[in-house]
């Protein structure tokens, strides 16, 4: 069966060993079923660049690379965790970088693809936050420092978004409805794929007489989540890491 496959926000990291047996066993069986594997941002929990000698991106990339040669494509859209991964890991991983918003054709449909936190504008925090540190000459500056050093604001950074996030509302930290319809009428797209926001579902709207769908990712804590698209449609499907 020809299908195209999504996953997003699987946050991996050393400390969650079940998450990432249950990413290379979806690699090992689901992934080269595939005729192509969308990652939408948030592969990793934190990435503080390529050089970082990590073992687990070195073992995340050999399982990616086997996927890419067994003949499907593998395509990464940066997230909020993981913007600064970079061409050098693409490459280890076998990887194609995307921007942060692609519009697909597939199986007849139009989809958007993307993290999903830029839909997310009531948190103008977070948006002024985004802005910032999306800066190329802050980056470059950023990724020249010692590794240590990066590890260091690395972690404060998280911790003082931890501290944030717990005195947001639910509703602020998930999309905005005209962010959303924005992003349907500016490509002109019939499916809109993103993650981020942890709340997997299919929501189906009406613009201007015309029905399209948003499908959420859901994150990997506790089971794997992933979108399939086919020629049917589209399913939004967990299952037991």
């Amino acid at each position: 069966m020809s299908r195209t496959l999504f996953i997003a926000d699987l946050h991996l990291c050393q400390e969650e060993p079940a998450i990432t047996a249950g990413f290379l066993r979806f690699l090992q069986r689901e992934a080269p079923q595939a005729d192509a594997l969308y990652i939408l941002g948030d592969l990793f929990e934190a990435w503080i660049g390529d050089d970082d000698p990590n073992p687990l991106h070195a073992e995340i990339a050999a399982a990616l690379l086997a996927v890419r040669q067994q003949g499907v494509p593998v395509w990464f859209i940066h997230g909020n965790r993981d913007f600064l991964l970079g061409h050098r890991f693409a490459h280890a991983s076998g990887m194609t970088l995307l921007p942060e918003e692609q519009l697909l054709e597939l199986y007849g449909k139009r989809i958007l693809i993307m993290h999903g936190d830029t839909l997310c504008t009531d948190d103008a925090n977070y948006q002024r936050f985004r802005q910032k540190v999306h800066q190329r000459w802050l980056q470059k500056l950023f990724l020249a420092l010692p590794l240590f050093i990066r590890q260091r604001i690395a972690a404060r950074m998280r911790a003082d978004s931890q501290q944030a996030n717990r005195h947001k509302s639910e509703a602020i930290m998930d999309v905005n409805a005209a962010a959303v319809q924005d992003a349907f009428e500016r490509y002109q797209a019939q499916w809109l794929i993103h993650g981020h926001t942890h709340r997997p579902a299919v929501h189906s709207l009406n613009l201007k007489g015309e029905v399209v769908e948003r499908v959420v990712l859901g994150a990997w804590h506790q089971q794997g989540s992933m979108i399939q698209v086919d020629a049917q449609g589209v399913s939004l499907i967990s299952f037991p890491f």
